[in-house]
């Protein structure tokens, strides 16, 4: 029987195994991982890093290996303007001018961070497994089996959920979630352009959606370009010529000529909350436990505070002799999580809601909001903490950097 097996291959699901091997080695961890072997290869996203999570990075001993691709971002501006409109105004700006801070974030190409982990989850002696989707799981007293879809079945103490959004194990599971669907679609690609961006991350606020330019090494960036779902369709089935011109129009020209530096895909946009976080024998982390909208860039960190949580959770446990599996050790993570994750998927559900339209009363006050706040050096110095990961009291130890 195993220890632990973690259902999902993707930087979760990685993390997750590679962070509890990593401190408790005794332990039998295997990954299940439903798409074939290589397919992760195939993955041109990047991803905006906290500063929280590249302490857990370093601490695992990942960095040095990701460091060369990652780019700081070292300061952001926010606007708020039709499409349409010659001039963009700026009405907040954010920069994290300490001297002994590191950057609130970096880029990393998901590709990247995928590499790195699968290279210790190796090393680890972590048994990873492809197109091994699971068809059931069952709760059996002291253990949870689960079948794939070769028929085989595996029993274990703990299984960790981190197979997406439409997590098959949640369902499985009977969690019910809360859902909504934004009728939005985030447009995700690479650029080339002219002139450096100096490590400059920009939000433009525009009536169908937030559009993100978010920095990459060298002179190439990152977009995630919300738009309607059926007009953001239209967009990545276009030939080049009309896409280009779309982007330059929001885009701008202030980086000089741009060209298409890898493909072009849109991902539906919603809220998914779970109702709960654990079940017996199970527990859910990354995009299975909660799918927010990108507009804060929190998505992908509200995992690694998933993963730094559950790995301290369940080594606890483990050094005290008490059954990792069991819902009284995993309501500790559930406590530790659930409010977090609540908490983040409501502001960015109050954000979207309120940047993405063109009411000019509303206009008006968030531009007023937007430019008090830019105002007050206090006020942003605490959203540069939170935007970090920094400004918790009672955050995991590998966020802060320390060992389990």
């Amino acid at each position: 029987m195993k220890d632990m097996i973690v259902v999902g291959g993707g930087y979760v699901g990685l993390s997750v195994a590679v962070a509890i091997k990593n401190a408790a080695p005794h332990l039998d961890v295997s990954l299940m991982e439903a798409a074939p072997e290589h397919v992760w290869e195939k993955d041109q996203r990047a991803s905006a890093i906290i500063a929280a999570a590249v302490s857990m990075l370093k601490t695992l001993g990942l960095w040095d290996e990701i460091r060369e691709h990652a780019q700081p971002i070292n300061d952001m501006i926010v606007t708020d303007s039709k499409t349409a409109d010659p001039v963009r105004p700026v009405f907040l700006t954010f920069a994290d001018n300490s001297a002994t801070s590191a950057p609130f974030a970096h880029m990393i190409p998901n590709v990247v961070m995928v590499r790195a982990l699968r290279r210790a989850a190796d090393d680890l002696g972590i048994e990873i497994r492809h197109a091994a989707s699971v068809t059931a799981f069952e709760n059996e007293g002291g253990r949870a089996k689960i079948t794939l879809a070769d028929g085989e079945t595996v029993e274990t103490r703990l299984v960790v959920a981190c197979d997406g959004v439409r997590s098959k194990l949640r369902d499985m599971a009977g969690i019910k979630t809360v859902r909504f669907d934004y009728g939005q679609s985030g447009i995700v690609t690479t650029i080339a352009h002219e002139r450096p961006h100096n490590g400059r991350a920009e939000e433009h606020f525009l009536p169908a959606g937030p559009f993100a330019i978010l920095p990459l090494t060298g002179n190439r960036s990152s977009l995630v370009w919300t738009e309607r779902t059926a007009d953001a369709e239209r967009l990545v089935e276009s030939d080049d010529l009309i896409f280009e011109a779309e982007l330059e129009r929001r885009f701008g020209h202030h980086l000089g000529p741009l060209t298409l530096a890898g493909g072009r895909r849109a991902f539906p946009l919603g809220l998914t909350l779970a109702r709960a976080f654990i079940a017996p024998r199970l527990a859910l982390a990354g995009d299975a436990a909660h799918g927010i909208h990108p507009i804060s860039g929190q998505g992908l960190n509200l995992g690694f505070k998933d993963v730094a949580a559950l790995a301290e959770t369940i080594v606890e446990a483990d050094r005290m002799g008490f059954d990792i599996g069991a819902m009284d050790t995993l309501e500790r993570y559930q406590a530790w999580r659930r409010f977090d994750t609540v908490r983040m998927g409501m502001t960015t559900d109050v954000l979207n809601r309120l940047f993405s339209n063109d009411i000019g009363p509303v206009r008006l006050a968030r531009d007023i909001g937007l430019g008090l706040v830019d105002r007050m050096p206090g006020l942003k110095r605490y959203f540069i903490e939170e935007a970090a990961g920094r400004a918790s009291h009672a955050m995991p130890k590998l966020l802060l950097g320390e060992t389990l």
